[in-house]
């Protein structure tokens, strides 16, 4: 149970998601926010980051594995 409880609350810091994404730091926050210079980037289904510290903020593993596989799914359907 609790390595179920660990693997669930893993916390990815940025470069973990830029690795396992393949995305570059300004993409991954250009998904967060909605730009209307470039409406194409904003992606509401990508994972949103949560407070790790005063100044620091990581990524649920299990969201980010999530949405990959939904990209997986989507590319496969196109």
């Amino acid at each position: 149970m609790a390595a179920q409880i660990q693997t669930a609350l893993t916390i990815l810091r940025r470069k973990q998601v830029e690795a396992r994404t393949g995305l570059s730091r300004s993409t991954i926050y250009a998904k967060l926010r909605r730009n209307p210079k470039r409406p194409s980037d904003y992606d509401p289904t990508f994972p949103k980051p949560v407070a790790v510290g005063a100044k620091a903020v990581g990524w649920i593993e299990a969201e980010v594995e999530a949405w990959l596989t939904a990209q997986i799914q989507k590319s496969r359907k196109a």
